[in-house]
């Protein structure tokens, strides 16, 4: 009786078809993969790169048909279909794409290929896609475990690697931790607000009026729910899982990590903030604006200190998770244009890192643990191509003019002095200085010292596209910039 009054949301399926292509790689990954004898060389790479092609596309037909519309939320207002989802879920594909390439190189070097790995990578893609989109606490915290655990499993896939069995435990029981408090912050937000959506928690706190501290519960889920999102970001303080996670992992891993993983955090942040609690802004701007000072200085300073370059590559990047950071506190501003800029900073950083970690790939050896800053000593004579490319990657992650970074760092620090939050502007700025060392450091190691080896470095193919890939969207980003900042600029939230 009840089953038959039941009557459930519409499913707009062609809405939903990116994420429906990924789901269908992920099955016929691990379905036929595994029924079938091991498919031709580098059969389950081409497989999950076209299934990623596929998705790309689909999604850059649905911006082009909201290019003149805002969007809409579907399935039950748990979903948004704006053209802010739509692009961060361009971003993801363009992830899985590069991601892909590097983990064909990666499995064939190990001498382990298989479907797993790369129905990991879509599972994990799936949940980033339905975090940007989601229109509900619940369908976030859904999507956000989705990537969470496929993301554990990726960072412990090297069985005969002590570090990425550590670095997969250490990212799960944080990551476990983490998740308690995000789901705790929920639970509290209901409790303050009496809905999960993102936009009836806007109405209902629009409709209300704090009276002597009446809205308590709602602070504290707002704080909680800003834990969470900080572990996933790898801000400070939460970012003490981020260096040992991101050196034990394989190093493909820890690209899609620091690029795919980012943009979905971030691109929940900023909907969760900018859509649910837009009238709580000053409550929830202080806590970003000292999120965004600690994590610039921790990142920058403590990655100086290091000798492993994946180390120095995780805390710049927790240091660039501090610029974008001020990029979101910036848009809790009217008159700034930070979401846009914060967007930017993670659509150009997306194949900055990748192309960085493409590099390290290539050097790492075939145990992928070469990643000593004394392994990448005189590279230039080694390898003079790989050394040039990486050279000009990481004065790009500097923000050495025209380069793409310059772009992304110059439009968040704009961003903030147009919101009159010139702490932030300057503390980016003195940051990136104290960055800038350590890319330097590595430039130096390069091209002045002497190596310790005169073995030649072999550099799969599908690796040296991810670095051609990353070197050219680099520098002609550099050069003309309003091919990335006009797509931003036109990201909106769907009407609540």
């Amino acid at each position: 009786m009840f089953a038959a009054n039941l009557v459930g949301p519409d499913v707009p399926w062609g809405d939903l078809a990116p994420l429906l292509v990924l789901l269908f790689g992920t099955c016929t990954l691990l379905l036929v993969g595994s029924l079938t004898p091991t498919w031709p060389r580098r059969g389950y790479a081409w497989f999950t790169g076209a299934i990623a092609v596929v998705a790309l596309v689909l999604n850059c037909i649905k911006w082009n048909d909201l290019y003149y519309v805002t969007g809409e939320t579907i399935f039950g207002d748990s979903l948004a279909l704006d053209r802010f989802s739509v692009l961060s879920g361009i971003i993801i594909c363009v992830a899985i794409i590069l991601a892909t390439l590097l983990l064909s190189s990666y499995v064939h070097r190990m001498n382990a290929d298989g479907p797993e790995l790369f129905a990991l990578i879509l599972t994990s893609a799936i949940g980033a896609m339905v975090m940007v989109a989601a229109n509900d606490l619940i369908v976030l915290f859904l999507g956000l475990e989705t990537l969470s655990l496929s993301l554990y499993l990726l960072a412990a896939s090297n069985r005969g690697r002590d570090q990425s069995q550590e670095a997969g435990l250490k990212y799960f029981v944080l990551g476990g931790f983490s998740s308690a408090f995000f789901l705790y912050g929920i639970a509290l937000v209901y409790g303050a607000t009496g809905s999960t959506k993102i936009s009836g928690i806007s109405s209902a706190l629009s409709s209300s009026v704090s009276i002597h501290n009446g809205d308590a519960m709602l602070l504290v889920g707002i704080g909680m729910l800003l834990i969470g999102f900080g572990f996933k970001v790898s801000a400070a303080p939460f970012q003490v899982w981020t260096p040992d996670v991101y050196e034990g992992a394989p190093t493909p891993i820890t690209a899609f990590m620091a690029s795919a993983g980012k943009v979905a955090a971030f691109g929940a942040l900023l909907r969760v903030l900018l859509v649910g609690f837009p009238t709580r802004v000053d409550d929830w701007r202080p806590a970003i604006w000292a999120l965004a000072i600690a994590t610039v200085f921790v990142g920058s300073i403590l990655a100086v200190l290091q000798t492993n370059v994946k180390r120095m590559l995780a805390y710049s990047s927790i240091s660039h998770a501090g610029f974008i950071l001020i990029g979101v506190e910036a848009a809790g501003h009217a008159s700034s244009d930070g979401m846009a800029m914060a967007m930017n900073y993670l659509a150009m950083y997306t194949v900055l890192v990748m192309g960085s970690f493409a590099v390290v790939l290539a050097v790492s050896g075939t145990s992928d643990g070469e990643t000593s800053l004394s392994d990448f000593k005189g590279l230039a004579k080694r390898r003079p191509s790989l050394a040039l490319a990486f050279s000009i990657l990481l004065f790009a992650q500097a923000g050495v003019p025209f380069t793409a970074g310059f772009v992304a760092k110059f439009g968040v620090i704009k961003s903030a002095v147009e919101a009159h939050s010139y702490a932030l502007a300057i503390a980016a700025m003195v940051a990136a200085v104290i960055g800038a060392f350590l890319y330097l450091r590595i430039v130096v190691s390069m091209w002045l010292e002497e190596p310790a080896t005169s073995e030649k470095i072999s550099v799969d193919v599908a690796t040296v596209a991810v670095i051609v890939i990353a070197v050219a969207f680099t520098v002609v980003v550099g050069f003309f910039p309003d091919m990335v900042l006009n797509a931003t600029r036109l990201a909106r939230f769907a009407p609540r």
